[in-house]
């Protein structure tokens, strides 16, 4: 008997799934189009935590079970923390959020992934409302910015067959080999080329001005903004030539145009900046609110839908974390001795935590240094609804297998609710709640009648930062693995470097930024500029190279911005 679930994994493609006869199998139907993607197809090798344990000691689910209550009864709920991040990306995970929430303990806010870009895009638009994969199909040019959809979003490659394709990117990726033309810029530049681009339009009189009337009046002032860019020394610091703007503004004249953007880009200080200026090249050309035009992202998947869980309560920041503060910290679908950036302060704090609950599917850092080990379970044995960053559908995830270890979030959030007085539904009530949300209406083409600002206008950038100045340090790039997602499945081992350094294939290099040093082997690759060193997201040992620091926007991990020497050990 075949059962259709889907993945719940935190990546684009969110697959359906046919589970039938032990075998996850793709729904042929829908955006999974009948393939799956690289991590799902290996899913089911990777050996799950079965049995919970108590400082090295293994233990029932029953005693783990007391021990978590014990613990949390024996913690004041002021020094009781509560870290949850994607690792499951169910709608259902925010049970646990409800019970630490009510129960009084201190949560966390903030992100290690897409913060940035979407403050920039509610600046300019007044909301974060995504482009829809099914527009995308419809468009004539898509440009690829800073995105690998080889890597993260598989089920985009089929939507562009047939199109015109321009890669945007630091790194020559799979798709940019293929590209109609790929711009291949320096980390950090991606802002000054996005305002470069609008002014060019300008200059062309290219821009749609009948639609910039009517939904940005200010678009003047922001020409303006744009010729505080010299020309010269702008393309110099972006390392571009000028023909290449020639070209890519050639390709999108007066045709459909998707731009697709990665998260990567935004990913420093002035992140928002960086996605708002991409909106204003996209609104100069009146891409917004037409068919088979405009800008994706990282869309607000959960748009339009009321939880029913409480998570209201003091949070701290998800990306610089205090964990000495408190006695008791409880992780779930997280890896934060990884995750988070200045790994090396991380595990500093943590190691002075009382007592450290992880609640997961795989062994890491994190459940390495935990005192309570809880398993879970995974996504086929439990109940689910899930959304998608990509298309508006809301997928249920019935349980299609039983299994005898681990712990649903729903089943543990209920017994500690149940020791601690508090109210919770039952799951099925939870589930009826999210799939009633299915026929809600999410636009196609967003923003056809304006934006979601106050006056229905889109709201510019006002100043730039300085052009930065170049550095003999190298920059640090930490993008998605094809075979790892963050610090689960095959992490990587090595850091990637252009040959021009003078290193071979297989040296021990000691990589070294403003927070650490971290020894790893080289792997020569001619796809990156010479100015990089790529080490993949999950490699042990990366993000003690990171700094804790904010964007200015959004509470988001800057990873992107630390530069590294490098030095034979």
């Amino acid at each position: 008997m075949s059962k259709l679930t889907a993945c719940s994994l935190d990546c684009y493609d969110a697959c359906e799934i046919v589970y039938k006869d032990g075998k996850i199998t793709p729904h042929k139907e829908g955006h999974t189009d009948g393939f799956l993607c690289p991590h799902l197809n290996h899913y089911e090798k990777f050996h799950q935590i079965q049995t919970p344990r108590y400082n090295g000691v293994e233990i029932s689910i029953e005693d783990a079970l007391l021990k978590l209550a014990e613990i949390l009864k024996n913690t004041p709920k002021e020094k009781s923390l509560f870290y949850k991040s994607s690792g499951n990306f169910g709608l259902m995970q925010d049970v646990t959020t409800h019970f630490f929430a009510s129960f009084g303990a201190t949560l966390t806010d903030g992100s290690l992934c897409d913060g940035a870009g979407e403050a920039g895009i509610i600046e300019g638009r007044g909301s974060n409302k995504n482009m829809p994969l099914s527009e995308i199909a419809k468009s004539e040019v898509v440009i690829i910015w800073g995105r690998n959809p080889h890597t993260t979003s598989s089920h985009l490659l089929p939507l562009l067959k047939d199109k015109i394709i321009i890669v945007i990117d630091p790194l020559k990726t799979k798709i940019a080999k293929v590209a109609d033309l790929h711009i291949q810029l320096k980390p950090h530049t991606d802002l000054e080329l996005a305002m470069l681009l609008s002014r060019f339009l300008f200059i062309e009189n290219s821009i749609d001005e009948e639609y910039l009337k009517e939904y940005a009046s200010e678009y003047e002032d922001f020409y303006e903004l744009t010729q505080t860019l010299r020309i010269k020394k702008t393309l110099d610091n972006i390392d571009i030539d000028l023909s290449q703007i020639g070209e890519l503004l050639a390709f999108v004249k007066e045709k459909k145009v998707a731009i697709v953007c990665g998260l990567g880009m935004q990913k420093y200080k002035n992140g928002a900046d960086v996605m708002r200026s991409i909106d204003a090249f996209a609104l100069h050309l009146g891409l917004f609110g037409k068919e088979g035009c405009g800008v994706a992202y990282l869309g607000n998947s959960r748009e339009n839908i009321n939880s029913p869980f409480c998570t209201k309560g003091k949070k701290v920041s998800k990306v610089d974390t205090k964990f000495s503060e408190f006695e008791s910290v409880f992780i779930q679908g997280a890896n934060p001795l990884s995750q988070m950036p200045n790994s090396t302060r991380v595990t500093m704090e943590i190691s002075s935590v009382k007592n450290i609950v992880y609640f997961g599917l795989y062994e890491n850092e994190s459940s390495a240094m935990a005192h309570l080990v809880i398993p879970a379970k995974n996504f086929l044995a439990k109940n689910d609804v899930r959304v998608s960053y990509s298309h508006p559908k809301i997928m249920h995830m019935p349980k299609v297998k039983e299994t005898k270890f681990g712990i649903s979030e729903y089943d543990l959030s209920a017994y500690l609710c149940s020791e601690f007085e508090i109210e919770i539904k039952t799951e099925q009530e939870y589930i009826e709640h999210f799939l009633g949300f299915s026929s809600r209406k999410i636009e196609d083409t967003p923003y056809k009648k304006g934006f979601d600002t106050d006056d229905g206008e889109f709201i510019y950038l006002q100043e730039l930062d300085g052009i930065k100045v170049n550095s003999d340090a190298l920059y640090l790039i930490t993008i998605k693995s094809p075979k790892s997602l963050n610090s689960q499945f095959h992490r990587q081992t090595h850091l990637y470097l252009n040959k021009s350094h003078g290193f071979s294939n297989g040296e021990i290099l000691k990589i070294s930024s403003d927070n650490a040093n971290v020894k790893l082997e080289v792997q020569l690759n001619e796809d990156l500029r010479d100015d990089c060193v790529l080490v993949y997201s999950g490699t042990k040992g990366v993000n003690a190279l990171t700094s804790s620091s904010h964007s200015y926007e959004g509470k988001n991990a800057t990873y992107q911005e630390n530069r590294v020497t490098l030095s034979r050990c």
